[in-house]
């Protein structure tokens, strides 16, 4: 089948040749549409559901809202986990499904459920909403809306009604959210006082006003031939008309809205606000982009709208961007660009250097290119965006290995075939016999490099969504290498090498190697115990130092821009929280490095991301990292941040990064690199575990950023109503709550509209009344027949205690998470004595349970599919070899080549200081595949003179110096391929280091060993199955 493919490719060239034409084409269509993006998606297949009830404390929204939504949802097919929050006013409950649903069969699922479960919650709750179809990679463009003469409340109404209407329209975008300013609502404005002056209740006002704001449909009538729409109009249309409205008649004389309250514009309770750079509050707004998306394609759209939506906006308003994914993406796509651009570089230099053949090694340097269109064709044909991983993971010296088997024999047959005498075949003849000669091996090798990269694709979770896009694209661009190799080099060669004349110069590097080369292999084939021995010594001791090591997950990317996560304690007012974000801000602007730092406090009013307003999310971003001055490595820079944060009083937080934290966040529910999770029923308890964990944390080396969940410490007022007291007086529970909720909440008891815009109407008791504690004592609860006004004060008992701030559950039980992050050190060992020192000193009462998340948790679980993975690719290696030489015996000696690639692998990650990771776990199983490629040429070649009639040593010394040339060349291109990658410190870089450096080291450890120790292996164990009786 082999020979076929090159002999077919041979004759009909030009078939060949428009066929290279068409990929040329192909390829470059498919690059111009591949989506593109810096990483690839690892947030998981999850549904949210948000649940805003405003009057609602976090023990209420975990009993009426949380749990019976988590009921509902715990029994759905191919689910993975169920956790929810619940917090003052909002509940968010997570549905996590195997990645094998779709997106939207599984909300439609949970939508169905949902409806069901609608019956078990309360009355007066906002619609349950799921959450926007985006994912962790979603936040793409965050900008502010800047009008120095507008208020925050007009900024805001310009951003809702103005900007986020034409932005939502953009293909590509699942949603825009709004930060900050202030939400315009009619209010009217309760006086106490004169409420109890008119003897009238709050539920009079609700009902006066409600009563009084609406228009009637009529239908339609008939009149002179012509049909008209009927419509009773009675809207309220302007705060007079509010004012107007009659609550009640007094002996003839009526009692307006006017008397009793005031009647003006104002702002719905905020939950959250923006800040910029220490100097004001901000109207922000961000977009989110759908899932699955062109991230670069999508902000593109979005940046072109909004230049449209300028020309339309106030006079003096703007849109000043402070985020940008793409910037990221740039940064990142120009990292593998330029690994990329300087690998094949390198690659070339070194065919042309141990070929010394221009045309041959024009034509091996060729196969670049388009076995790289090829993978392009492939990915936009199978969805897989062009990240970091996927691209940057593709070694142009391993792509060309098999050309460069392929033509180093052909100049080689070549080359004897200038100085040989009465040679009767042609020129041609002589390539296709030299093709054909190492046709067979070469598809071996190859194949074998494609079969080690699948068990890759059976990775899952976070580590799958990592790699298979990367496991995909090298096969890809291999198999497009290997069937060039086959079709397009031979049909090159025999245009090129037409004449049959070939330099007869010998590379200065194989010339240098060979004489040094020839005393150690003899030396070696004189003493094979010795040889032998010493490479097992070698290999054991590599894997002691393996031990050493350590280990985590993926090294983290750096996305350029610092994140902090900020805490306060529980009790604090948004309007202090707001004051500290500023005062933060202002010190960290003052950094040389920072350019701008944006605070989001607390949440939106439609709530996407259930944070509490003492919590905030800092925003960094900073200048390039070489403009910076002051300091020299990120880790020093949040050093020095960290130091800003302790001169502030009353805050906290951990650093991460925009990106890195909303995966930790989506994928694990915790926001830092190590989540202990603890389970059990009390809080308090629960509260205890959680801070004694905390200690422990505190003193291991490497801990950074430790914190608490915040569950306890959230002041409440609770009204307690006495049931005697409301049976004496005929007053329903129902009333006395509907008064608490109207007055301090407020009701919605309409709309006001000022053309397409919408305004909440709301009652109220005024600012001023709803801080007063004797104000709201004082107000009056009609009873059951309205024939007696009573103060509540006299049905209910007013306590300040201290409740909790937030309730979290997972897997429908009570968690609360004590996290930390690592820093100067790997997150296996950290977290092996942060186990330690847990069994040891925390006692856990029963029905208590400690679980590990983060980071770790998905290094675990990578683990363990690992330990699953390697072997089967090293099966599958050996099933390859043994077909390729048909003998378990030499299958073994070619086998061998693995374990002296682990030397090198192990040797240079402990050289650099790299801890074991997923990242360098890949890079071994694909070095696997490389280091038995060469084993497979020359034991082929071995054979093939053994069967010429030469003997078992000089097949072997003949072997190994003629295949000299080959095996240096391929393991030089394979390893100086990625020394780019190894060495970049561009963003992205951290990423592909661990890979590229196992391959690099492995490779020369394999290659060394592999011209040595195989041949001596050979030689042994074929003289000893000539021998009699062995």
């Amino acid at each position: 089948m082999i020979n076929k493919i090159i002999l077919f490719a041979v004759r009909q060239r030009m078939f060949v040749m428009l066929g290279v034409i068409a990929l040329i084409i192909g390829g470059i269509i498919a690059a111009n549409q591949l989506p593109i993006d810096a990483v690839p998606d690892i947030t998981t297949n999850q549904v949210q559901i948000f649940t805003v009830a405003p009057a609602l404390a976090p023990q209420e929204i975990e009993r009426l809202v949380s749990y019976p939504i988590e009921i509902a949802m715990q029994n759905l097919p191919d689910i993975e986990e169920v956790r929810s929050v619940s917090k003052f006013g909002l509940s968010v409950v997570t549905v996590i499904f195997k990645e094998n649903v779709d997106t939207y069969f599984g909300r439609q699922l949970v939508f169905e459920r949902l409806q069901e479960a609608k019956g078990d919650l309360p009355p007066g709750l906002a619609e349950p909403e799921l959450g926007p179809v985006t994912t962790g990679l979603g936040e793409i463009y965050q900008y502010e809306v800047v009008g120095e003469a507008y208020t925050p409340m007009e900024l805001r109404s310009i951003q809702d009604w103005i900007i986020t209407k034409q932005l939502a329209g953009i293909p590509g975008l699942a949603e825009v959210n709004t930060f900050g300013g202030e939400l315009k609502q009619y209010q009217v404005q309760i006086d106490p006082q004169k409420l109890l002056k008119f003897n009238l209740s709050l539920r009079d006002v609700i009902d006066a006003v409600s009563n009084n704001n609406a228009n009637a449909p009529g239908g339609y009538i008939e009149h002179k031939q012509e049909q008209y729409i009927v419509v009773g109009e009675g809207l309220a249309k302007t705060m007079s008309d509010i004012e107007n409205i009659i609550v009640k008649s007094s002996e003839g004389t009526p009692i307006f809205v006017r008397d009793v309250a005031e009647v003006k514009e104002g702002a719905a309770i905020r939950q959250g606000a923006a800040t910029l750079n220490g100097k004001t509050e901000i109207v922000a707004g961000m977009t989110m982009m759908l899932k699955g998306e062109n991230a670069r394609l999508v902000t593109e759209r979005v940046k072109e709208r909004v230049t449209e939506i300028e020309k339309t906006l106030p006079e003096g308003i703007r849109i000043v961007p402070f985020y940008e994914r793409t910037e990221l993406v740039e940064r990142t796509i120009q990292t593998v660009i330029r690994n990329l651009s300087e690998g094949g570089l390198f690659v070339i230099i070194i065919l042309f250097l141990l070929l010394m053949n221009l045309r041959g090694g024009f034509i091996v340097a060729s196969v670049i290119p388009l076995s790289m269109l090829f993978a392009l064709i492939m990915m936009k044909l199978n969805g897989i965006s062009g990240n970091l991983m996927s691209l940057g993971a593709i070694d142009f010296g391993i792509i060309v290995d098999g050309a460069v088997v392929l033509m180093e024999n052909a100049i080689r047959k070549l080359h004897e075939r200038q100085h040989a005498t009465g040679v009767t075949e042609s020129v041609q003849q002589t390539l296709i016999g030299s093709f054909l000669e190492v046709g067979r091996p070469l598809v071996f090798g190859v194949s074998i490099i494609i079969i080690v990269y699948l068990p890759i694709l059976t990775l899952q979770g976070t580590e799958g969504k990592m790699f298979k896009p990367m496991a995909y694209t090298v096969v890809f661009a291999l198999l497009g290498a290997l069937f060039l190799t086959l079709t397009y080099v031979p049909v090159a060669s025999a245009f090129l090498f037409r004449k049959g004349k070939v330099s007869e110069k010998e590379s200065p590097v194989i010339k240098f190697i060979k004489p040094g080369y020839h005393k150690t292999l003899l030396f070696a084939l004189k003493h094979k115990l010795i040889v032998v021995t010493s490479a097992a010594v070698i290999f054991i001791a590599s894997l002691l130092l393996f031990t050493k090591l350590g280990g985590e997950f993926i090294p983290t990317l750096d996305e350029g821009d610092i994140l902090i996560e900020l805490r306060r304690l529980p009790s604090i007012s948004l309007t202090e929280s707001i004051h500290t974000s500023q005062m933060l801000e202002a010190e960290l602007k003052s950094i040389p490095e920072v350019i701008n730092v944006v605070s989001r406090t607390g949440r939106p009013e439609i709530a996407t991301d259930p944070m509490s307003i003492y919590q905030s999310d800092v925003y960094i971003k900073m200048k390039p990292r070489e403009e910076w001055k002051t300091v020299e490595t990120k880790e020093e820079m949040m050093e020095k941040m960290s130091e800003v944060m302790n001169r502030i009083p009353g805050i906290g937080g951990g650093f991460s990064q925009p990106i890195e934290m909303r995966f930790n966040e989506l994928i694990a529910g915790v926001r830092s690199d190590v989540g202990v999770k603890i389970y059990g029923e009390d809080l308090d308890t629960l509260a205890r575990i959680a801070n004694d964990v905390a200690g422990l944390m505190q003193n291991i080396k490497g801990s950074a950023d430790v914190r608490v969940q915040q569950t306890e410490g959230l002041p409440q007022l609770r009204i307690v109503i006495d049931r005697n007291k409301i049976a004496r007086y005929g007053i329903n529970v129902s009333d006395a709550n509907l008064l608490i909720e109207t007055a301090l909440a407020g009701t919605n008891v309409g709309k006001i509209y000022e053309g397409e815009k919408q305004f909440d109407l709301v009652v109220k008791l005024s600012q001023q009344s709803r801080n007063d504690i004797e104000s709201i004592q004082n107000l009056l609860v009609p009873s059951v027949n309205n024939d007696a006004m009573v103060r509540l004060g006299d049905i209910a008992d007013f306590r300040m205690i201290e409740g909790p701030a937030e309730i979290s559950h997972s897997a429908g039980r009570r968690m609360i998470v004590t996290e930390s992050n690592v820093r100067e050190r790997d997150l296996q060992s950290y977290v092996e004595v942060l186990q330690a020192k847990i069994d040891e000193q925390i006692n856990l009462p029963v029905g208590y349970q400690i679980k590990y998340g983060g980071e770790f948790e998905n290094l675990e679980r990578a683990s363990e599919r690992l330990y699953i993975v390697l072997p089967i690719a090293l099966f599958l290696i050996f099933i390859m070899l043994f077909v390729s030489v048909n003998s378990i015996r030499q299958a073994l000696i070619i086998f061998t080549g693995i374990p002296f690639a682990v030397v090198g692998g192990v040797i240079a990650l402990w050289v650099r200081d790299i801890p074991f990771s997923i990242s360098a776990g890949v890079g071994f199983i694909a070095l696997f595949g490389v280091a038995v490629l060469n084993g497979v040429v020359m034991l082929t070649y071995y054979n093939t003179l053994i069967k010429e009639g030469m003997s078992i040593q000089n097949a072997v010394i003949k072997g190994s110096e003629i295949r000299l040339r080959p095996v240096i060349t391929t393991a030089l291109v394979a390893s100086l391929g990625f020394i780019p990658m190894a060495v970049s410190t561009s963003a992205g870089a951290e990423v592909q280091r661990p890979l590229a450096t196992v391959v690099i080291g492995g490779l020369i450890t394999s290659t060394l060993l592999t011209l040595v120790v195989l041949p001596t292996l050979f030689q042994w164990f074929e003289e000893r199955k000539t021998k009699p009786g062995l």
